[in-house]
């Protein structure tokens, strides 16, 4: 969609702030245009997600070090505190193996989170591979920033609420969505279902989180392909922000009634 239109609708389906993701779209990495709509829309822009997909294999040029460094700086410009990038894919060789270093310096020299994302394994011919290095589960890493993605870690057939508890603090962001595992419905792509239509443990670890008085961001990052109308999808979107918020809250009312 048009970012202008991104914008308005995150605003009608009462989302507190939201997460751009850069894209082949100019308007994605232009720092004027982000703090028109964030002044228009009255949503700030809480964290920028890289151009690590395969379909912006050329924005910010070819340097997946460049490009992870310019993101941490429109980061800054805009006031988002958090930048969510992908771990290394297995033929990036040079970069997988100056990764957490260049991670650690980018954070310490831009004040930002640089939160890495989990992933999954490829399926072919009947076996899962790992693409990424040093492997899907970022934990792997010496980095601070975890980024937690319920559809990927279904995708994974891992459950979320096992990642984020191995995690703990390092946890610092959230995608929430759900999926299905591969295993029990065969497919391809990750789903970004809406939370509670899939099978991840997504209200459990919503409360886990809670309960331990998470800090980070949530971000809504839900599937809206379906939705014929703006309406539609304002309202797939609003009803994800009420599901995390419900969970959450409860979370924290367990945590004061333990206190």
């Amino acid at each position: 969609m048009p970012l202008e239109d991104a914008f308005r609708l995150a605003q009608e389906a009462g989302a507190d702030g939201v997460e751009v993701m850069i894209t082949n779209n100019p308007e994605t990495y232009d720092p004027r245009v982000l703090d028109f709509l964030m002044r228009r829309f009255n949503l700030p822009v809480l964290s920028v997600h890289a151009p690590v997909l395969l379909f912006t294999h050329g924005v910010f040029g070819y340097d997946p070090f460049t490009k992870l460094e310019r993101s941490a700086e429109l980061a800054v410009i805009v006031g988002a505190d958090t930048v969510v990038v992908h771990p290394p894919f297995r033929w990036q060789n040079r970069y997988a193996k100056v990764f957490e270093a260049q991670v650690n310096d980018l954070t310490r020299n831009y004040g930002v989170r640089i939160a890495v994302e989990n992933m999954f394994g490829w399926c072919a011919g009947g076996l899962n591979l790992d693409a990424y290095a040093p492997a899907w589960n970022p934990a792997a890493l010496d980095i601070p920033d975890l980024t937690l993605d319920f559809s990927h870690a279904a995708m994974q057939d891992v459950s979320a609420l096992k990642l984020a508890k191995e995690w703990g603090e390092r946890l610092t962001h959230i995608h929430l969505c759900d999926g299905t595992s591969p295993k029990d419905n065969f497919h391809l792509f990750d789903e970004h279902l809406l939370p509670g239509r899939g099978t991840q443990p997504v209200a459990d670890t919503l409360e886990a989180l809670g309960s331990s008085n998470y800090q980070g961001h949530i971000i809504a990052e839900v599937s809206t392909r379906s939705a014929t109308t703006d309406r539609a999808r304002v309202d797939m979107v609003a009803a994800s922000l009420e599901y995390a918020r419900y969970y959450s809250a409860v979370g924290r009312e367990k945590l004061r009634a333990t206190a």
